[in-house]
């Protein structure tokens, strides 16, 4: 079991500090006092970022889905081809010299695309500056990956003319990661907190199987197991993955799988979930379920985040690694 001497053993950093600070840090965000911008009519929104800040793309993907708005989440170098002058691009970089986005941003320069930016500083915020171009500093917190709710209530707040999401929603998704911190922080160390009991479970390669609409939060999962606990993870579509995926589960494996799920999914998908977690207990394979809470898509997805980020941190700790060195990241960015 996970106690306060391990956590300050393992995370000398202090991670699991600022995630247990994560609701005050995205109220915070939110009631900043940034000027909404009028970019006028929109209807094709791409947002541009890698890691912890791809994810926050993810998100408005799925909180836009619904709308007449086309969205496109570009995690890499080159823009779509179907972005013109009446595109806005959403360029995020918590440390503001990620390479990639950099050069998003002056692609989308030349185009004469609308543009907003937000990052920490660096390269970015130079870029900005110089070129005159809608900018916002958010200070990085820790690490790019734990400075997601800064990052994420700021342009929600920013965005707020353009996003079809209600203000109450904004605030009930804030009060949710109010209630959600007593159940899974650091000052919950006991047999009741279901993150560290998640945490416990996953051995080996974890499988996370998501629906349509939550794909944000189980890349995000994906993504934070990788870098905290440093194992190997995957996700996959749960509709898409009984076409094909599942079929890997008739030999043994390493690969344990942990369903993703809404309170409200589809109704089909929920007969999908029921359908597969039926095959996986006559097949006598051992898995985990996480839920959301309910309400909006900002809700669902916001708290699914803060809880399987928090997993990954106690995974990390049960297994006696430090959650926030990323050497292999390190070595890599210092080639290019």
């Amino acid at each position: 079991m996970i106690d306060k001497t391990s956590l300050e053993k393992f995370d000398p950093q202090g991670m699991h500090k600022i995630y247990d600070k994560w609701p005050e840090i995205a109220r915070q965000y939110y009631e900043e006092d940034f000027i909404e911008i009028d970019f006028g009519k929109i209807t094709h929104v791409v947002f541009a970022g890698m890691g912890g800040s791809g994810a926050i793309g993810d998100v408005f993907a799925s909180i836009l889905s619904k709308t007449n708005i086309h969205v496109e989440v570009v995690k890499g170098y080159l823009l779509p081809k179907t972005v013109d002058s009446k595109s806005l691009i959403v360029i995020t970089s918590v440390s503001g010299n990620t390479e990639e986005t950099l050069n998003i941003l002056d692609s989308a320069f030349k185009i004469k695309c609308k543009i907003i930016a937000f990052s920490g500083g660096g390269k970015m915020q130079e870029y900005c500056n110089k070129k005159g171009l809608n900018y916002r500093e958010i200070p990085m917190i820790h690490s790019p990956r734990a400075s997601f709710p800064a990052f994420l209530f700021s342009i929600l707040k920013t965005l707020e003319s353009i996003l079809p999401i209600e203000k109450t929603d904004i605030i009930n998704s804030l009060n949710e990661l109010e209630i959600q911190r007593d159940r899974i922080s650091s000052n919950n160390l006991n047999n009741n907190n279901p993150a560290i009991n998640i945490a416990e479970s996953i051995s080996e390669i974890p499988l996370i199987y998501y629906p349509w609409g939550l794909q944000a939060a189980a890349i995000r999962f994906k993504n934070c197991l990788q870098e905290n606990a440093k194992i190997h993870a995957i996700s996959e579509d749960v509709i898409e993955a009984c076409h094909n995926g599942i079929v890997s589960w008739s030999k043994d494996s390493k690969v344990k799988p942990i369903l993703v799920r809404g309170k409200d999914d589809y109704v089909k998908t929920k007969q999908r979930y029921e359908i597969l977690k039926e095959y996986f207990e006559e097949e006598e394979i051992d898995y985990r379920e996480i839920f959301s809470v309910s309400g909006s898509i900002l809700s669902k997805l916001i708290n699914l985040i803060y809880f399987c980020d928090y997993t990954s941190i106690y995974r990390a700790i049960l297994t006696g690694i430090d959650p926030t060195p990323v050497k292999a990241i390190n070595f890599v960015k210092e080639r290019l």
